[in-house]
């Protein structure tokens, strides 16, 4: 009842609603962001490391799925889990961002710190710990996201799709929560009302009946399956991991970025098991605690609320159209 009750708020709320600045896919603007590109108004310097850049990580491309009766588009958007194995990538023993950096950064800045811990929903003392409880992957599918610059001592949310290949943090639910080419918060993105206007330039491959939302997994992960572009090998990363605890894992034999029997690791994109969101319709439910989760990684148990200080559970996000 209670996931219900916040899908029809978030369906009713305007698309302007962000409560963090510039107004959430005001005119209907998505701002394309490559994986290199610091982009409008960035929190702080690049913390991306050389190995995160586009060439590391080829664009996936979804396969077709049911419509809605339009002809695809930004806000015709497919949902993955952030448990599903092959989602994110990286190399084997070495992070995508710098963590310890990002956190030198924002906490120079007083202004900053504040504005990043509104975002993030989390006390400003808490920054340090919060950015090291993040995972540094890579994206392998161009995403949905709202991003946040910094602008006039206070955040500024605009919608926007990251590049595959984009080196972000995720949390333990697989939810990406920052951008380190800018050191942007992130958080899911909101429907777009009425005709979207890309900004920025397209990147080869682009599509935007291609994208991607993440949804929340329905249990903490303790490590995420990730795709070694470099060695074509699969490996697991304990969540909060910066690579030194790297092992290798077995290629995912399901799920929607599971390669095909007798092929490489390299991503076709969601498949089958990606569930299609059209405008107007609800997020797929989390299975339930008797439910088993999608293939890759393993979960633990979450905590039904979340104690003192610690960053909210991430609302189911709503891509698609109103």
């Amino acid at each position: 009842m209670i996931a219900a009750l916040a899908l029809v708020l978030i369906l009713t709320r305007p698309s302007g609603e962000s409560g963090t600045g510039r107004e959430s896919g005001k005119g209907g603007e998505l701002f394309l962001q490559g994986a290199s590109s610091k982009g409008p108004d960035p929190f702080t310097n690049s913390t991306a490391k050389d190995s995160s850049l586009p060439s590391a990580t080829p664009t996936a491309s979804p396969s077709p799925g049911p419509s809605d009766g339009q002809t695809g588009g930004p806000n015709t958007v497919r949902s993955v889990r952030g448990s599903a194995p092959g989602l994110y990538g990286g190399r084997r023993d070495e992070a995508s961002c710098d963590v310890e950096k990002q956190i030198d950064y924002l906490t120079s800045d007083r202004a900053k710190a504040r504005a990043f811990a509104g975002v993030a929903g989390i006390n400003e003392g808490r920054i340090p710990a919060y950015l090291r409880g993040l995972t540094p992957v890579q994206l392998r599918a161009d995403t949905r996201v709202t991003n946040h610059g910094y602008q006039n001592g206070r955040a500024t949310a605009f919608q926007a799709v990251l590049q595959a290949g984009t080196a972000v943090l995720v949390d333990d639910r697989g939810m990406p929560r920052v951008r380190c080419a800018c050191g942007n918060p992130l958080t899911p993105p909101v429907a777009i009302k009425g005709t979207v206007h890309e900004r920025g330039e397209a990147w080869p491959g682009y599509k935007a009946s291609n994208l991607v939302v993440v949804v929340p997994a329905p249990r903490a992960m303790e490590s995420f399956v990730l795709f070694d572009p470099d060695t074509g090998g699969w490996f697991a990363r304990p969540a909060g991991d910066t690579g030194s605890a790297d092992r290798p894992a077995p290629r995912p034999t399901d799920g929607p970025y599971a390669p095909p029997p007798g092929e490489g690791g390299t991503p076709t994109g969601p498949g089958p098991d990606a569930s299609p969101e059209p405008p107007g319709q609800e997020t797929p439910t989390a299975p339930g605690p008797d439910e088993s989760p999608p293939g890759g990684g393993t979960e633990q148990p979450g905590p039904t609320e979340p104690p003192p200080d610690e960053s909210p559970a991430p609302e189911p996000p709503v891509p698609s159209g109103s």
